[in-house]
């Protein structure tokens, strides 16, 4: 049987050599969509695709947060390339994560809330973390006390107290996200935060701050006097 000339392979290996030589400064926002999708599609033009993503989604970090179900109701987007699409943002984000070793300088409370920003990437429901330092402001370890829940409180106190011991902490932040709100903290957010403080002093450690994250900003509780607030409503 004859073999059919793939029309495509010319495009494709011009759009290769071209991320090559520039890396993705030289395309547009569907062409380096266009370019990713050869890896889950072979011999297909994708460039229509990448077009219905981007009208589908608004962006490209749209195209990155959509769940692979709403992803797979794009023509031509299957399981494969699905997945793919979800797989490099999270392989980028977990590069990230992982430079936060141990001895990293949290500074202030905006270098602190810059840290947490990563973690949040993506998110689709509500995540608690806590972050423990020494009395340098160093990192001890970050820590995940619960994913899910309706609100900040929806964690074990118990459980920041004993990450808190584990770590020799001197301090601790917290951390929490908004999925579908606004980075405004909640009456709950506030009382949470009053319950975790008074938690930690019984046991010789500072509660520094609460950040309440969304859509890539953050709030601090603690930044004027949000914190004096907190234990305020908590009476």
């Amino acid at each position: 049987m004859e073999r059919k000339e793939n029309p495509h392979a010319g495009h494709r290996q011009r759009k290769k050599e071209q991320f090559r030589r520039h890396g993705l400064d030289a395309f547009a926002p569907h062409e380096a969509l266009e370019l990713l999708l050869y890896y889950a599609i072979p011999r297909v033009d994708t460039n229509g695709m990448a077009h219905a993503l981007l009208r589908r989604f608004g962006s490209l970090d749209g195209v990155f947060r959509a769940p692979v179900e709403e992803l797979m109701q794009v023509e031509g987007i299957g399981e494969n390339a699905a997945l793919l699409i979800r797989l490099v943002p999270q392989l980028y984000q977990r590069s990230l994560i992982e430079l936060d070793r141990p001895g990293v300088i949290i500074k202030d409370y905006e270098s602190a809330g810059h840290f947490f920003l990563k973690y949040f990437w993506g998110e689709r429901t509500e995540i608690v973390l806590e972050l423990c330092v020494d009395g340098k402001g160093r990192m001890l370890g970050c820590h995940r006390l619960s994913q899910g829940g309706s609100s900040a409180a929806a964690f074990n106190v118990r459980d920041a107290v004993r990450y808190a011991l584990a770590d020799n902490a001197v301090s601790v932040y917290l951390a929490h996200n908004h999925p579908s709100g606004y980075a405004v903290p909640s009456e709950q957010d506030y009382a949470a935060t009053w319950t975790v403080r008074e938690s930690l002093r019984t046991v010789g450690v500072e509660l520094l701050d609460h950040f309440v994250v969304a859509d890539n900003d953050f709030v601090s509780i603690a930044s004027g006097g949000y914190l004096d607030a907190a234990e305020h409503m908590r009476k």
